[in-house]
């Protein structure tokens, strides 16, 4: 691989990712707006993103030991090409006016499935397209592939209100992981793991032993320990709070009389400045680098703003929640690429997915429970008391969780990578 960031390898994922990503940001909005106004429940609405997440528990401990025998950049093509076919699919059922809200959660379940392994794969394999001292450079171009997709959540609300239906997005998506998919097949890389841990062989005995190799490395590992548990509880919070969004702007139009837009549109402006603060927070983590021995503390602090920030957002005037959902944003980046960064440096290539594996099974479990607890919280309070509820509890694993640990934790963070 070339010394340089942008190698032919990381360029290609890179660009096949963004594009997939284009066609996700889109249909996923676009469904859930779907059917929260089919079902009118924030409850129904909140279940549907959660039968999303359910193979996030399982699928990945099953993915890990498996990407750590076998090709992670053949899993990730396979997969696109596979994605590209489901939508295709989705696309002629709209088109038929086949809409059922149990055959899209079956629907949405698989679709969990292919996407739980699909991280594992991209997570495990996007450090080995890394040339040595760029993985901070390399995080940050990764931290500013979800914004730069997200931005065409609008194009969504325009296209779902023009033609009050869904299916020309699931055509759009069908062509982008198409395309993804067909660049990912020019990755030329080695995978030093296969030729480790190929001779073993793969059958259930040894995928046994791999899976519990890995809970006991994370479980030694005091570090990984701590972070893994933090981010179980930041995933409950977020996960929560995000699903309370969407229906705190359509259920409460009187608290933004006078506006001239509609509440999906206000909806759409006030997220998308989060996702333009991320996109800031990106640019600037790749031109600027923390000094190798206070990453910890500048992570801790950012912890605990971001809590702060996305407890108070929905109470604060309308510019000032702006301002705020803008702010967190950039500090949301600081937080992926600290951590992300370092762990993926920390891990070796030969348990990397199934550390990967692990750490998505926990945050899936704590977003499942955040978002199911979030969604039967609001059906008897405010969403805005809901979210400031579950952004305390993350307060709390701050300063119970990460600070104790910050010994462990810093031996981590605090690495030239």
């Amino acid at each position: 691989m070339k010394s340089g960031l942008w190698s032919r390898n990381f360029t290609i994922l890179t660009l096949g990712t963004v594009i997939s990503m284009l066609g996700n940001a889109v249909s996923g909005f676009a469904i859930g707006l779907m059917v929260l106004d089919y079902t009118h429940s924030t409850f129904l609405y909140a279940l549907f993103m959660v039968v999303y997440s359910i193979p996030k528990i399982v699928i990945p401990l099953f993915a890990g030991p498996y990407l750590d025998r076998f090709s992670r950049r053949r899993m990730i093509y396979t997969l696109d090409f596979i994605s590209s076919g489901i939508y295709l699919g989705l696309f002629f059922l709209i088109r038929q006016n086949l809409f059922h809200y149990g055959l899209f959660l079956v629907l949405t379940l698989f679709v969990g499935a292919i996407d739980s392994i699909y991280m594992v794969a991209y997570d495990s394999l996007y450090p080995n397209l890394i040339s040595p001292g760029n993985y901070s450079k390399a995080y940050s171009v990764a931290s500013m592939i979800y914004p730069l997709a997200s931005f065409m959540v609008p194009v969504a609300s325009l296209v779902y209100a023009q033609f009050g239906s869904v299916a020309p997005l699931f055509l759009f998506n069908t062509v982008t992981f198409f395309i993804a998919a067909c660049f990912e097949t020019q990755i030329r890389v080695d995978e030093p793991h296969i030729h480790t841990n190929s001779g073993l062989g793969f059958n259930f005995t040894r995928y046994r032993e791999d899976f519990r190799e890995g809970i006991r490395y994370i479980w030694a590992e005091k570090g990984l320990l701590v972070i893994t548990v933090y981010f179980f509880v930041s995933a409950f919070s977020n996960a929560g709070a995000q699903t309370m969004l969407l229906p705190f702007f359509k259920n409460h139009p009187q608290m933004f009389p006078n506006l001239g837009i509609d509440m999906v549109t206000l909806y759409t402006l006030v997220t998308g400045l989060g996702l333009m603060g991320r996109l800031v927070g990106g640019g600037l983590h790749y031109r600027l680098k923390f000094p190798t021995g206070k990453k910890f503390a500048i992570a801790l602090s950012v912890y605990f703003i971001i809590t702060i920030l996305d407890g108070i957002d929905l109470f604060l005037p309308l510019p000032m929640m702006m301002a705020g959902f803008f702010l967190a944003g950039i500090f949301a980046v600081t937080s992926y690429n600290i951590r992300i960064a370092s762990t993926q440096a920390y891990v070796p290539d030969q348990k990397r997915a199934r550390f990967n594996g692990v750490f998505q099974m926990v945050n899936a479990a704590g977003g499942i429970l955040g978002q199911l607890s979030a969604g039967a919280a609001a059906e008897v309070l405010n969403e805005r008391l809901v979210v400031l509820m579950w952004m305390s509890i993350t307060l709390l694993a701050v300063l119970f969780v990460m600070y104790p640990g910050r010994h462990h934790v810093a031996k981590i963070y605090n690495r030239e990578i």
